[in-house]
């Protein structure tokens, strides 16, 4: 087998893999070809020699007493030999030396040289494909863009990311969303896996909070190098999401610099999500006043964070005028379920007697018998 470090580096700069592990992966499927056309119950070990830039294979034979009972199994006897017949060849070895008996794959003629190509092939594969799995392993999280290859009868849509091919479920596409082959889309990693059958599989998605923080990256410089921080995100996709945010610099007003002049750079967020609304909320470690923001629109007069026994937020108790419950709960609950989702406590509101002014005051409403009063007056 000459050469085969030089192919070894041909295929480390073709398929820009590292050069050791593809010869690691060469000296495996070397092994495992010496296994399958000599005999597998062998200890085969591949070598590396460098003068010829080949591969050798050798069989490990280790010196055992004569009356060893290991060489009485049959899947262990062929790793052993007993001394009486070692010294046959060299009269000065000794019990646990191990002996070396070199084999060569072109003896075995095209029935080797078939099957070392598939071992070869094989492991190249699986090389290339743990490299790939690793990559985006690293990547699940993050935002990828490709362009759809088809588009199947379950509505998955298969998407071609740089040299894989990743799928986005239906379950994963924001509601309305329709997709032709040869458009291109942004998604994030949701989830690398790996199997024998079909190789590395990449899971993307449009729905998950992760997308939207993302974009909002991509379009917010100020998020981008750090300034502006995400510190939470909830969606209800295609409909509206809430984000809180905290600025690390004094003079960096978080919720401007990611509405943008105008609203520009929001609306681009909400322009790629199908015109999802987005409400950016300015992140406080005060539980009570973080879950007072995440109720607007709604003005709220008190909040009671209820704690369980280990101490963790689990449940606020909202007060607020009468007039706002409509506002807090919003339409079909909208805005009570992504505040329970950005705060990861359960609200409850609490109807209280007093009402709101044009302005946003609370004020104490007037008793009903003196309103009474007033209308027959």
């Amino acid at each position: 087998m000459e050469k085969i470090l030089d192919i070894a580096e041909a295929i480390a700069h073709e398929k820009g893999l590292s050069p050791e592990k593809v010869l690691e992966s060469l000296k495996t499927a070397f092994v495992q070809t010496a296994k399958r056309v000599i005999d597998r119950n062998f200890a085969f070990e591949a070598q590396i020699d460098d003068a010829a830039k080949s591969i050798k294979i050798v069989q490990t034979i280790t010196v055992v007493a004569d009356d060893d009972a290991r060489l009485e199994d049959e899947e262990l006897a062929p790793a052993f030999i007993p001394i009486s017949e070692a010294r046959e060849y060299d009269d000065q070895v000794e019990l646990d030396d191990q002996l070396q008996v070199d084999h060569d794959l072109e003896e075995y003629g095209r029935t080797g040289a078939s099957q070392l190509h598939r071992e070869i092939e094989y492991h190249i594969q699986r090389l290339v494909e743990d490299e790939m799995y690793n990559r985006y392993t690293s990547k699940v999280g993050t935002l990828v863009s490709g362009r759809v290859t088809r588009v199947d009868s379950n509505n998955a849509t298969y998407i071609e990311v740089d040299e894989v091919r990743a799928v986005l479920p239906m379950k994963s596409r924001i509601k309305g969303e329709f997709f032709d082959v040869g458009d291109h889309i942004k998604a994030v990693v949701r989830r690398v896996t790996m199997d024998k059958e079909n190789g590395i599989q990449i899971e993307l998605s449009r729905t998950s909070p992760k997308f939207l923080e993302e974009l909002l990256a991509l379009e917010v410089p100020e998020i981008s190098d750090g300034t502006v921080i995400i510190e939470k995100a909830a969606r209800i996709p295609g409909e509206r999401a809430k984000i809180a945010i905290l600025s690390t610099h004094p003079q960096v007003d978080a919720v401007g610099a990611t509405v943008g002049v105008k609203g520009v750079r929001i609306n681009a967020v909400s322009d790629e999500l199908i015109g999802e609304n987005i409400d950016c909320i300015e992140y406080t470690s005060i539980p009570e006043l973080f879950v007072s923001r995440t109720m607007s629109p709604a003005i709220i007069s008190h909040v009671e964070i209820v704690k369980n026994d280990e101490g963790e937020n689990v449940k606020a108790i909202i007060t607020l005028p009468a007039d706002q419950k409509s506002k807090a709960i919003g339409k079909s609950g909208i805005n009570i379920r992504l505040a329970s989702m950005l705060t990861g406590m359960q609200i409850e509101l609490l109807e209280s007697d007093t009402t709101t002014t044009e302005d946003g005051e609370i004020v104490e409403q007037k008793d009903s018998v003196d309103a009474l009063e007033a209308l027959f007056n």
